[in-house]
């Protein structure tokens, strides 16, 4: 297997059916954890599964306990399934079993099962679960598959967890069990004005039968879903407590730090660590390859340089120093790339005589040749590191028969899997706890840093945590692949769309998505794909492909339209109605009711047709990650410099757990949408990567963010889809689209500021 390929991670951005159920019981219908857990024995086990850095739940979890005293923890557990512990006061602890990579799932998903559960939020704690492949279905960051894959599941733990406390309640009150009602984590039978807490019979429930069938809520009866409730961890994220994986502290442990080589296409050759050795707190110098082959490499194990260096000691200080010291000679192991020639190849892919038809309808070569008038452009985006804001990090402590592993991971399972191989270790006895990441992105699907560390502690017989540098994290690669696409329209004397012929290309692979619109709405529709290999590492970064497909084709399609002579999003709903009323083929992956909706709402909420003087606005729409997003965005010129006033956003996700995250998740989107295509690029010269921190590498800043973002949710009671990606692709085009009409030039590669026109942005003051 190729270790530069980008190895697309299966599940993204494409339609899954709703997963099974795993966890509630075990095969004999009994409980799957019947214990009872003391106080002490919680608090111990909490302190595990955390990695030893946290207690494991919150205490606070979103409740606002009265005063400074925090929510009172009860004197024993019960465990009601793999998803509810009960205490015996009523307090209830809710696992939340996928990573948490600021999406706000630890706070989301508990919500779903609470909900079900019918319980009151302020006696919620939440604990994130560690890795268990036997009671947790999925436990992955990635695709904004969290809660559309988690959805049903966690509603039936949930409920399962309600029909069981009602059994046991129905027993103690001798009552049948359907004269029984919940509210707030209290059963009532009201016929005789009896009620009994969740704690009460927690331990009598743990004990019941695991019901087959469930019945679950009407949405018309949510009380926790879809509002407002504030992340589980803030108060902890605020005061600085440990939550992440760079604040993991250990007896014993080592900081670790590696070499990797200086350019891609280049390998170890040489080491003199004699000096390094010899520096004080220096513990060894060791070289390490975590290299994998054949089946024992997943889709994750994504490794320009599984061969490398690595520096053992006490503290960051002492390592980072030693590292100065090391002499290391590199060989040369394949041809060095530069991005200008990446660049080239791919706009020559696109403009080649080469086919690769992914899709066709009708016959596009008899459309074009009929055409009135015929648009056709070109687009490209250069690699994006992905620049979390916690850089890689990992602790590994290795023994020989065993392994534990803990750090901010989005694949723990792939992780677990690939360790094995690598260690010889068999699963079962390696354990994986997630930390709260301070940032994701697809980066951290990923996993070669945690191989990295368990080799490392494997090789010095010791625990360590491996850190990276800014430095070590921007050249290490997985980049947003390098691409470039080519559009063509033919349009009919009246300004039709009779054409449509598009040609993507990119580093491991092509940006596009064959069935998505404009296809099924235009007769005569191709599509081609086209990749240029490269010793560069790609791979997800967020929304991928769609976060360069979905500028190209909403710029183009404005563009379109201003030659057809039509409002831009008139021109967009016509070819919808067409896809709705009489669609072309029968693999359109596209609801064009649901991407109509959000393009009509923008509109009206925008006031689009009630154009106002000196701003310049753009629009576009995109589907991705199973959602329709609608943006139109507002530009004014001052100071000779464009700013963005203000963004409206409509959203059709289906239902929104949390009203609160729902719009942290739709802001943050936009504006990391805005600030990579407007600034960020990463450049590589003979395979050195000319951007190694922040000092060269653009990011947006405060003042060139958006001064108002207005969000409106499609209210349709579907059940919900991705939120954390869809809404940073359509930012970019409507962001293009606007400053055509402020500049009166079209953008056709980014990072906007690198125009061969001449952009003038000015750097902002403050």
């Amino acid at each position: 297997m190729n270790p530069y390929s980008p190895y697309e991670p299966p599940f993204a951005d494409t339609p899954i059916e709703h997963p099974s159920q795993h966890g509630v019981g075990t095969e004999d219908g009994t409980s799957a954890n019947s214990d009872v857990f003391s106080r002490r024995t919680f608090l111990k086990a909490s302190a595990v599964a955390g990695g030893g850095l946290m207690i494991g739940f919150n205490w606070f979890a979103g409740c606002r306990p009265a005063g400074d005293q925090a929510l009172v923890m009860p004197d024993s557990w019960e465990a009601i399934n793999a998803f509810v512990k009960v205490g015996s006061n009523g307090v209830v602890t809710i696992m939340s079993p996928n990573p948490e990579i600021g999406q706000n799932v630890k706070t989301s998903m508990p919500m779903i099962v609470a909900e079900e559960l019918d319980l009151d939020w302020d006696r919620v704690v939440v604990e994130q679960a560690p890795l268990n492949t036997e009671h947790y279905d999925r436990q992955l960051a990635g695709g904004s598959q969290s809660i559309r894959r988690g959805w049903q599941g966690l509603r039936v733990a949930g409920a399962t967890a309600r029909r069981m406390l009602l059994e046991a309640a129905a027993q103690r009150l001798e009552v049948p069990i359907g004269e029984l009602t919940t509210d707030a984590g209290v059963i009532t039978h009201a016929a005789s004005g009896r009620s009994v807490g969740y704690g009460e019979v927690a331990t009598d429930a743990a004990s019941v039968p695991v019901p087959s069938d469930v019945a679950l809520k009407n949405p018309a009866d949510f009380k926790i879903i879809g509002t407002a409730r504030k992340n589980v961890d803030a108060k902890q994220i605020v005061t600085g407590k440990p939550l992440f994986g760079l604040d993991t502290k250990r007896d014993g442990m080592l900081i670790a730090m590696i070499v990797h080589a200086p350019a891609f296409g280049r390998r170890l050759g040489s080491l003199d660590a004699e000096a390094a050795k010899a520096m004080p707190g220096i513990r060894d110098v060791v070289t390490v390859n975590v290299g994998l082959s054949g089946d024992d490499r997943n889709w994750s194990d994504v490794n320009a340089f599984p061969g490398f260096v690595a520096v053992v000691g006490e503290t960051t200080w002492q390592v980072l120093k030693a590292r100065r010291a090391l002499t290391v000679a590199w060989e040369t192991d394949t041809p060095a790339e530069s991005t200008a020639d990446h660049e080239r190849d791919l706009v020559r892919l696109v403009n080649s005589g080469r086919t690769d038809a992914a899709r066709r309808d009708g016959n596009p070569d008899a459309a074009f040749s009929r055409a009135a008038t015929v648009v056709e452009q070109t687009y490209t985006a250069p690699f994006l590191a992905h620049n979390t804001m916690e850089p890689m990090n990992f602790f590994a402590d290795v023994k020989s028969d065993g392994a534990e592993l803990v750090g901010p991971i989005q694949t723990p399972e792939q992780l677990r899997s690939s360790a094995s191989n690598l260690l010889g270790i068999p699963e079962g006895r390696i354990s994986v706890h997630m930390t709260r990441q301070g940032g994701g992105f697809g980066r951290r699907l990923y996993g070669n840093f945690g191989l990295e560390a368990a080799a490392i502690s494997r090789a010095v017989g010791a625990p360590v945590k491996l850190v990276y540098t800014r430095e070590d994290d921007m050249t290490q690669g997985t980049y947003r692949p390098a691409y470039a696409v080519k559009y063509r329209a033919a349009l009919d004397e009246n300004g039709a769309l009779i054409g449509f012929h598009v040609r993507g290309a990119g580093v491991h692979g092509s940006p596009l998505f064959p069935n998505r619109f404009p296809a099924g709405a235009v007769d005569d529709y191709q599509a081609e794909n086209f990749g240029l290999e490269s010793n560069v590492t790609t791979g997800a970064w967020r929304a991928p492909r769609s976060n360069f497909t979905a500028w190209a084709e909403q710029a183009f399609l404005d563009e379109v339209a201003e030659a057809a002579g039509k409002d831009p999003i008139d021109f967009r709903l016509e070819l919808f109605e067409r896809a709705m009323s009489n669609p072309v083929g029968g693999d359109n992956d596209y609801d064009p009711a649901r991407y109509a909706g959000v393009l009509r709402l923008v509109r009206e909420k925008s006031r689009w047709d009630s154009p106002r003087p000196g701003v310049h606005r753009g629009v576009s729409a995109y589907y991705s990650h199973n959602s329709y997003v609608a943006q139109v965005m507002d530009v004014v010129i001052a100071d000779g410099r464009p700013q963005v006033e203000k963004v409206w956003c409509a959203v059709d996700c289906g239902i929104v757990i949390n009203t609160d995250a729902a719009r942290n998740q739709v802001e943050g989107g936009i504006i990391d949408g805005i600030g990579h295509a407007m600034y960020s690029e990463l450049t590589l010269t003979d395979g050195v990567p000319d951007q190694q921190n922040f000092d060269r590498y653009r990011l947006i800043r405060n003042p060139e963010a958006p001064k108002e973002i207005e969000v409106f949710f499609v209210d349709n009671g579907i059940d919900p889809t991705g939120l954390g990606e869809p809404t940073l692709p359509p930012a970019a085009a409507a962001l293009s689209n606007a400053l055509y009409r402020a500049t009166g030039t079209r953008l056709y590669r980014q990072p906007f500021v690198n125009q061969p026109e001449g952009l003038e942005v000015r750097e902002p003051v403050g």
